[in-house]
């Protein structure tokens, strides 16, 4: 059987709602003042401050600074590493005599495949 609602259900669950919401937001609250215990006020998180602008002049001044430690760095690690690199390997080509083996040994494993196709096919 079906329970119709009625104002006095509706009125009572919105009572209900809200008292769980004051609760939830009080627990809100106690767990940011754990996180932050600065703040007195924990039901609101603070703010960001606004990043200062920095002029085309600093950036340049910066990353000048930037690019020389990373070249003393390796300049330091290049000290202690091999100096001289190892040549990459020759690559490996196929001679004709070679190429021309494979060839005749995959024709002729062809040949035998046909071969055998054919015979079961007769069968």
């Amino acid at each position: 059987m079906p329970t119709k609602l009625t104002s006095d259900i509706l009125a009572a669950a919105v009572v209900g709602y809200e008292g769980q919401k004051k609760q939830l937001d009080s627990q809100i609250a106690q767990l940011r003042q754990l996180l932050s215990p600065a703040s007195t006020n924990g039901s609101e998180p603070e703010q960001a401050k606004a990043r200062r602008k920095m002029s085309a002049a600093a950036r340049r001044r910066i990353a000048a600074a930037q690019r020389k430690r990373w070249a003393s760095q390796k300049a330091r690690a290049g000290t202690t590493a091999k100096t001289t690199p190892t040549p990459a390997k020759k690559k490996r080509r196929l001679s004709a005599a070679g190429r021309k083996a494979i060839i005749e040994a995959t024709k002729k494993r062809w040949a035998a495949v046909r071969a055998a196709a054919k015979k079961s096919a007769r069968s």
